[in-house]
């Protein structure tokens, strides 16, 4: 299939996530990164164009959005990995000129910037695509396969959590560009570490169990000096279906590095699954020993197989789970131009409708700490 010419804004040569999105198009040999607005000015866009081997570098991402659809061979995709505050104007512009977005999470800053770019979308012929990467480890394509047949029963206890313990001390303050962003409240929005991780827990117990939270009681924390969005919560929830759950999320958790964990349990059994050793899942039905399932192994269905790369027993992981929300992000962007219509075409991918879930999540979480972890309806 011929690559899909690909655009990015933000992600410059010193920028972390960036480089991760640009390996992660490459893996399955979809994308051709080709034009780039990758930083806050055109002089530093330029630069990092030039260390990237980008051909075409614009000063802004409106700037690149009017060019690059003017233009016979310009982009037909465009990955947008800035600090959050700019992901709502910056994803508006490109879906205007009809050129599809994949765009980092969480959504925007604010739930109002959330439901003003979701209405662009619907008035868009272009695809909406948000990189909850987890969703595309094969072990967590298992899992889902296994809650939706039936081999856990219904549905009872999810316990879901992401510990870090990067921000223990006070990066922001000692020139870690990562942290000074994700602790400004102007740039991060008004969840720290309940929205940078936490979304990515609520996203990936829903997209498992496929339950929606109805109410949640929050408790979040600000311990490091100075700061002013949290660092540390706990939330318990109530999802709609009438199953009960947990979620931690902390960047404050010494001796923690990426430790998102998932534990769902329900009538006939329960999985287990960490990140950190993502290959394997844990199954227990219920009276029996527990099963450890492996990616492409014994055990492992057709959803796992079908966004697995490599045999089992090698490591397979982060950027793979990247690189197959790229894969599937080709497949739909094709299909769409292939007549599909955008909602068949989107498949398992997160959208704007798991974009709002996450806002709405994050907003309940500090509506909630704020009245002492009262009950918040979402």
């Amino acid at each position: 299939m011929k690559r899909i010419r690909l655009g990015m804004v933000g992600g410059g040569n010193d920028a972390f996530i960036g480089g991760v999105h640009r390996i992660a198009a490459r893996i399955d040999d979809r994308f051709e990164l080709v034009a780039g607005a990758l930083s806050s000015t055109p002089e530093k866009s330029e630069a990092s164009a030039r260390a990237l081997g980008i051909n075409r570098s614009y000063g802004s991402f409106t700037e690149m959005a009017n060019a690059e659809a003017a233009r016979e061979d310009g982009i037909e995709a465009v990955s947008i990995v800035t600090p959050n505050h700019v992901h709502a104007s910056a994803a508006k512009a490109f879906l205007a000129k009809g050129i599809h977005v994949i765009c980092d999470k969480p959504l925007t800053s604010t739930l109002e910037d959330a439901q003003d770019l979701a209405q662009s979308v619907a008035d868009s012929d272009a695809l909406f695509i948000l990189t909850h990467n987890y969703t595309g480890y094969p072990m967590i394509r298992q899992a889902r396969d296994m809650v939706h047949a039936g081999d856990l029963g219904d549905i009872r206890i999810v316990q879901v959590e992401y510990p870090q313990d990067w921000l223990t001390s006070p990066a922001e303050k000692e020139g870690v560009k990562q942290a000074e962003w994700r602790t400004d409240p102007k740039r991060s929005g008004a969840g720290g570490s309940v929205g940078d991780i936490g979304t990515h827990a609520h996203n990936l117990a829903c997209f498992v169990t496929g339950l929606s939270v109805e109410k949640l009681a929050a408790d979040l924390q600000a311990f490091g000096a100075g700061r002013t969005l949290d660092d540390n919560a706990h939330v318990l929830l109530r999802f709609a279906s009438g199953a009960r759950g947990m979620l931690w999320s902390s960047q404050i958790a010494p001796g923690n590095e990426n430790a998102l964990k998932l534990r769902v349990y329900g009538s006939k059994g329960g999985l287990e699954w960490s990140q950190e050793d993502p290959n394997y899942l844990w199954f227990t039905p219920q009276g029996e020993p527990k099963r450890l399932i492996t990616r492409n192994g014994a055990g492992a269905g057709d959803a796992a197989a079908a966004v697995s790369r490599i045999p089992a027993g090698h490591p397979e992981g982060y950027l793979e789970g990247f690189a197959t929300i790229y894969n599937e992000a080709a497949e739909a962007i094709r299909a769409v131009q292939n007549g599909t219509d955008k909602a068949t075409a989107m498949g398992l991918l997160p959208g704007i409708e798991a974009g709002l879930e996450g806002m709405a999540f994050i907003s309940a979480c500090v509506s909630s700490s704020a009245q002492d972890a009262a009950w918040v309806t979402l």
